[in-house]
């Protein structure tokens, strides 16, 4: 085999298996010990683990860096015992969520305002403004009501999905949920007009 058609073959399998990057196939290869399946499954999930990461921990970008590689490392070493009865993301989401707390506990404190990126200057765009003011809103919530939020939000998952991912009934996600939001709304009162998305005005 030439060069040339070993790299489109490669190509095309990359393809391939990009097409699937949530499905059982790429799932049931990575269980297979299919390195290149990892490869696949990584790139596609690698930004939301992080970006749930990194508010989770109230914008320590070196610690969801740090959370972020132990997702993948957990990943590929239990991935044996995904059965399927949830959704992947799901149970990719369970793991961020617990290494988060592994995280936490080893600050020993709640994350501070003092590690929060540099607000965003005046001459920024104002969009830049805006996520800085959520991020620093979302950091002064309790870890429990900031994953609530962040999971229904950012990550658009179900109260069943959500009550999986937390370990613990829908009507206490549901708590945690109404708690803070109603936190996040006195918060970024001041910095928008509409109230945030389930708060009435």
């Amino acid at each position: 085999m030439s060069e040339q058609d070993r790299k489109r073959t490669e190509t095309e399998r990359d393809v391939a298996i990009d097409k699937r990057t949530t499905g059982e196939e790429l799932i049931a290869a990575c269980q297979q010990g299919d390195r290149e399946a990892f490869r696949c499954l990584f790139e596609a999930h690698k930004d939301r683990v992080y970006s749930m990461a990194i508010y989770t921990l109230g914008g320590d970008r070196a610690a969801a860096e740090d959370v972020t590689q132990e997702v993948f490392l957990r990943v590929f070493t239990r991935i044996g015992q995904f059965r399927g009865e949830a959704e992947f993301a799901t149970w990719l989401y369970r793991l961020v969520a617990n290494a988060c707390v592994d995280e936490q506990r080893r600050q020993k404190r709640y994350v501070s305002l003092d590690t929060l990126p540099e607000q965003a200057s005046v001459r920024r765009e104002e969009e830049c403004e805006t996520r800085e003011t959520v991020r620093t809103a979302l950091a002064e919530l309790s870890p429990e009501l900031r994953s609530a939020v962040l999971l229904k939000y950012f990550e658009d998952l179900s109260y069943d999905e959500m009550a999986q991912v937390l370990d613990c009934p829908k009507g206490t996600v549901a708590s945690r949920l109404h708690r803070g939001l109603k936190l996040l709304a006195r918060k970024l009162a001041p910095s928008q007009e509409k109230p945030f998305p389930g708060e009435s005005s």
